[in-house]
């Protein structure tokens, strides 16, 4: 059975990544772990993917023998044809090193959530004080909110793992 360490104990990141490898694998073992992205709260750009990316060497460095595969979801904005959008930056590493990159879909954020996170707000804060509720982001998510359930989180970010996953599924990478 493959094993999977995510770093990451936001349950909505860990069904994602669980639900992406088993299209992959079959039945699979995933592990969240609290690790660090090294980035701000509520990253932008670049420094999504980092953040993703340093979830996922942590994982390998910090955790002994015994998972096929490390995985980081970090969710982001990023400012594309004069608008921000919201998105997640996927990581994948195995034992041997070998890292592979995905995104799920970008969503256009309104101007009224922007302009709150680059007050230095994290996108579920906003939602959540839209919403009235407590840890959005621990469910549908801001594409939940602006899409009336349509589209939750867990969804979004699926599509993002299944493309990291490429790189260690298909043989032009091999």
């Amino acid at each position: 059975m493959i094993k999977v360490a995510v770093g990451s104990k936001n349950p909505v990141k860990i069904a994602a990544i669980k639900t992406s490898f088993e299209k992959y694998f079959g039945h699979v073992n995933v592990t969240g772990y609290d690790a660090p992205s090294g980035v701000h709260d509520q990253p932008t750009g670049n420094d999504t993917f980092i953040g993703a990316e340093n979830r996922v060497k942590y994982l390998m460095h910090e955790l002994s023998a015994g998972y096929d595969y490390y995985a980081s979801v970090e969710g982001g904005i990023h400012f594309l044809y004069d608008r921000w959008f919201a998105f997640g930056a996927v990581c994948i590493g195995d034992p041997s090193g070998n890292i592979g990159f995905g995104t799920s879909p970008n969503f256009e954020l309104p101007r009224s959530i922007s302009d709150e996170l680059l007050l230095g707000k994290e996108l579920g804060q906003v939602i959540d004080e839209l919403e009235g509720n407590k840890n959005t982001k621990h469910k549908g998510g801001a594409v939940g909110h602006l899409t009336g359930g349509i589209l939750n989180r867990q969804e979004l970010y699926e599509s993002g793992v299944l493309c990291a996953l490429i790189r260690f599924n298909h043989k032009l990478f091999k």
